[in-house]
Parts: C-alpha cells; structure tokens; sequence
C-alpha cells in the first residue's frame, strides 16, 4: 500500500468561503488523505468525495464511510471529470501529492496538510491537523474535544497495560510470506506507545513513513518480543508461514507470543492511534488470560 515534507499549507484566499451566502452552506471537500477524512468524520463533517473508497474499506475500516460520499478514484490518478462535477470548495491534499497539484488546482483551491515528513511527529502533527481542520469547518470546540479524549484515552489505557508493559512488542504489516514491513521511529504506531508505556521491539532505521522493510528473519533484535501482525494479509501467506522453517524458529513463534489485529490505517490521525490503541490492547489482555 503507497501512501503519504514539512507540513506546509497552500495559501488560500478564504474570502469566497467566508461569504455569507458560503457561510450559509456546509463546506464542500474533497479530501484525499485517509488520515484528514477520518479526523472531519470524527469532527462530524463529511467531505463530498475521497480517493479509493476500497482503500477505506480495507485499511481504515472506521469511522464508517457513509454511502453518499463519492470515490473519485485512485490517489495518484484521480478522476478530473468527477471533481468538477463535485464542484468543491477546497481539496484537501498531502505533499505527496504536489505532483499533482497543479492539475487539482484547476478545480478548486487546493489545502496540503503533511501529517507524515522526514522529521517525524506524526502524532503532533495529527493535532496541529485536527485544530485546522477544525477551524475551517467551523468545529473548534468539537477539535479541542477530540484532541482531549485522545490524550485521556492513552492514560487509561496505559493504566490497564502496566502489568503487561515489560515485554517488547513488534507491530508488522507481511508483505509477503517472507517479507514484512515493521513499524518504528516517525511511525503513528511507535507514537502510541510512548503514550501508552510499551517498547517498540524494532528500534533500527524507518523510512518517511515510520516502517523499515525487511525479512521475517530480521525479526531477531529481541528475544523475548511478541509480535503483533496486522491484518489483512496477503493471499495464501497464513498457511506458507506454518510451513517456513525460519518462521517457526522465531522466538515469539516458539512462544506463542503473537497477536493478530485488525486493520488499522498506519498512516492515519488521531482516529487511526485511537483505535491501534484499543485493538492493541484488547489483543494483549486476551493474550495474557489465555497464557
């Protein structure tokens, strides 16, 4: 899955916006970031189209996605014909996509909101995003709310994982029946667990998305980690990883250290932690009652 710098906003002349036959009317957007459109629908505002509803249904999985949004096609390639039917008001958009940004520019006054760059924080800029997407739908008590429950959800639930925090934990996405990618440093994942008092088990190099690519067998940094893979995986990869020689000599195999999460959107907002949060630890509890 290709996804997501600075964080860096086209300026925009809000004057048409602003106007009180605008003001009259909600905003129409169109969002082509995951991690944006879950944070409106969070907020209580949904945009009129996204790229890949597909995409959503698979890796974002919630909020839902209501059936009258449109899907205006892929992220790189977006259907130009549809978006000027949508008539937008703004098309919120990543640096990813400043190549085509010009093209988007054609229909609407385009908004980049980076929550993903070289320098990492993705979970500081998920909340400099919440507060700006807030403002511009006029949902700012609605914002801090979010950006408050957030905080105070990880204290409860770094409370209920205290006595299952010593051991480190791997959080990977299979590639393939031998590959993976694990999550680290500048990851949405390894900001969650310093919230939440767990040890990320990789501490090697990640790329600008926060993962480092590697083989099943350079899961061996930590011999006492568990492992916690996320779905969905690859065709056919459940039943080849039984049969793998090197799969089965890993520690947390051995151990029967591993957990299996739903799909969780890595490259999400405050939305997307939350839940990592919550299905991350209801898979430890589980683990630990039945160990």
């Amino acid at each position: 899955m290709t996804r997501r710098g600075a964080l860096g906003l086209f300026v925009l002349s809000f004057t048409a916006i602003a106007s009180p036959s605008a003001a009259a009317r909600p905003l129409r957007i169109v969002c082509l970031d995951d991690g944006l459109a879950e944070t409106l629908l969070t907020l209580g505002v949904s945009p009129v189209a996204i790229a890949g509803r597909d995409v959503w249904e698979t890796w974002v999985v919630e909020p839902p996605l209501p059936p009258d949004i449109a899907d205006v096609g892929t992220l790189l390639e977006p259907n130009l014909e549809l978006l000027r039917q949508l008539r937008p008001d703004i098309i919120l958009a990543m640096p990813y996509l400043d190549g085509i940004k010009p093209l988007l520019e054609r229909v609407a006054p385009v908004t980049t909101i980076g929550l993903y760059t070289e320098a990492g924080q993705p979970y500081r800029r998920a909340v400099e995003a919440t507060r700006q997407l807030a403002r511009l739908v006029g949902k700012e008590s609605e914002g801090e709310a979010l950006i408050a429950a957030t905080d105070a959800y990880f204290s409860e639930v770094r409370q209920q994982l205290a006595p299952l925090s010593a051991r480190p934990i791997y959080v990977v996405s299979f590639m393939d029946p031998r590959n993976v990618r694990v999550y680290g440093k500048k990851s949405l994942f390894q900001e969650v667990f310093d919230r939440i008092g767990l040890s990320n088990a990789w501490t090697g190099e990640t790329n600008y998305w926060g993962f480092s690519t590697v083989g099943i067998d350079g899961l061996t940094t930590s011999s006492d980690a568990r492992l916690a893979y996320l779905e969905p995986l690859p065709d056919g990869a459940g039943g080849t990883l039984t049969e793998s020689p090197v799969w089965n000599a890993m520690p947390f195999v051995r151990n029967r250290s591993i957990m299996r999460l739903p799909a969780v959107l890595m490259f999400g907002a405050l939305p997307s932690a939350t839940r990592f949060a919550r299905v991350l630890a209801k898979a430890m509890i589980e683990e630990a009652a039945n160990g």
